[in-house]
């Protein structure tokens, strides 16, 4: 008896999480078309979202990279921007810059821990209704030294620009030219 009950209630969830993934499954394609749907689609605005970051205490930093980044999609999208379009909406979800980075890794240098910052976010380009017209992931990996000296207190603030403008660069190769 315990084991057709078992046997039921795993049938039950089964069915339930079939029943969402085909839900999920048909509405994706209209959700989350890519970028190359668009065409040379005119923006209406660029909005930066590091509500995430803010969420897990990211302060300053993450304040910091929203400006930074903000700036650099506007110098990229300066010629897309205008019009009645479409907002891109750029959702940041973790931002991870090493703290030290004068160090090469292991013993002799081979293998060890990872040299590199990373940006992970995805681009939304959001209809007048709100809803979701493409939808773009991203992960942007620059090394550690591209702010300079490790050892220099403005470092960290040069890597959080540098990386915030690597990966503006990147989305707007990601967009069709026309």
């Amino acid at each position: 008896m315990r084991q057709t009950v078992f046997r039921r209630s795993v049938t039950g969830w089964r069915r339930a999480w079939i029943g969402l993934v085909a839900v999920l499954a048909m509405t994706s394609p209209a959700l989350a078309e890519g970028l190359s749907s668009l065409g040379a689609t005119r923006l209406s605005a660029i909005r930066v979202d590091v509500g995430p970051l803010l969420a897990e205490g990211g302060g300053a930093p993450a304040e910091a990279l929203r400006d930074d980044l903000l700036g650099a999609l506007n110098r990229e999208f300066a010629d897309r921007i205008g019009g009645a379009g479409p907002v891109l909406v750029v959702r940041i979800k973790s931002l991870s810059l090493r703290p030290y980075t004068g160090s090469e890794g292991g013993r002799s240098g081979f293998g060890g821990g990872s040299q590199s910052d990373y940006l992970d976010g995805e681009a939304l380009i959001v209809g007048r209704r709100g809803e979701v017209l493409a939808r773009h992931p991203q992960l942007s990996a620059l090394p550690s030294s591209s702010g300079g000296a490790w050892y220099d207190p403005d470092s960290e603030r040069r890597r959080v620009a540098a990386i915030a403008q690597h990966y503006a660069g990147w989305l707007r190769r990601a967009f069709p030219s026309n």
